[in-house]
Order: structure tokens, then sequence, then C-alpha cells
């Protein structure tokens, strides 16, 4: 058979919902496995100290990326009918910015505060409550952002088709950039660590 599954007709409405949920469960217990329904680890990789995050979330982004390619390039799986978000860069930028600063000052961001909440942490509940009264906000005051909603449209763009390179080409740069960026990070984190414990000794 082949996928997606959902938009082939091999199962349903209820069914998908089902999957969605059971994989949302496993998506946060695994979360929290990785350490990451902590404020002080995730914070931590902005102080250059433990760059996980940076590490988990890109080795999620190459898997998911090379399977779907094997997949398609086997023949398993239409591309074409996997649903794409619509490309607002300028209305992105400035929302990725906003989450950025949340992350920073907060500690989590929306998935990992659930996590914490979860698993009792009181600040991680303090952040949800937060995100939920500001997407309630947002909402009621939608009207006044129309403008910024709708800036750098692009449709449902991909980067092949935005830098104008073949598909592979991109798969390519993204796993040499994943590689370079764990040497890195790994590099970053001996560094600041050596560091670390050269001012405990002084």
């Amino acid at each position: 058979m082949m996928a997606p599954f959902y938009k082939l007709g091999a199962f349903g409405d209820e069914t998908a919902l089902l999957i969605a949920f059971l994989v949302g469960i496993g998506f946060g217990f695994f979360l929290e496995r990785a350490g990451f329904g902590s404020a002080r680890k995730l914070v931590a990789q902005f102080y250059l100290r433990d760059l996980a995050v940076f590490k988990v979330m890109f080795s999620a982004i190459v898997t998911a990326m090379l399977g779907l390619t094997y997949l398609a390039w086997a023949g398993y799986l239409d591309l074409s009918l996997v649903y794409l978000v619509p490309t607002f860069w300028v209305a992105q930028l400035v929302g990725g910015l906003l989450l950025g600063i949340g992350f920073v000052v907060g500690g989590y961001c929306p998935g990992t505060s659930i996590a914490a909440t979860a698993t009792g942490r009181f600040d991680g509940l303090v952040y949800v409550a937060g995100f939920a009264v500001g997407t309630l906000g947002f909402a009621i005051a939608s009207p006044l952002f129309d403008g910024l909603l709708g800036a750098g449209e692009l449709g449902p763009t991909t980067l092949p088709q935005a830098l104008g390179v073949p598909y592979g080409v991109i798969v390519f740069a993204v796993v040499v950039l994943a590689v370079a960026g764990f040497a890195g990070a790994t590099w970053i984190e001996r560094k600041m660590a050596a560091r670390d414990a050269a001012a405990v000794t002084r």
C-alpha cells in the first residue's frame, strides 16, 4: 500500500484522530525521557553548555527528511499528497522571533511545557497557562493583525522550489549541515565544560 495512508483513504477521520493522539503521547513521552521537560536543560542550550536540544531536534528533522525521501524514491510514498504548510515568510519570521524570545525567557516551548506539566512541574503549568491566554488574546485581536498574517505569502513552497535546485541536492546539503552541526555542537560543549572547570578551580 502507498502512503500517505489517510490521503489515499486507507482509514477515516476517527482512526486518523486516534493515530494522532497516540503519536502525540509517544512524542511527549520521548520528550520527557530525553530530559526536555526540564527548563534548566532546555535553556542550557542558550548558554552553550548543553546542546542536546539542537542535536535531538536536528536528528528528528534529518530522519524524517531521509525517510520521506527514500520512501518516495522507492515508490511507497506520494510526496505530492503530503500536506505542506503555506509559507508566509514575514509573518513566520515575526512568529519565530516571538517564540524564541518566549523560549529564552520562559525556559520552554509549547510542546515541552505540556510535557513538563504532565509530569507535575509547576513552571510548566504556568507556561501552558501563559500561552493559552496569549492564544486566546491573539484570536480575539486577530483582525488587527490581518496585514501581518498575510505578509510574505509564497504558498506551499519548498526549499528546492525556492532555490531552484534539485530535491536531492537539498537533502545532501542538509545531511552535510547536520554532520557539521553535530561536530560543532560537541566541540562547543567541550570548550564550555573546560572553561567552567577552569573557573571552578580558580
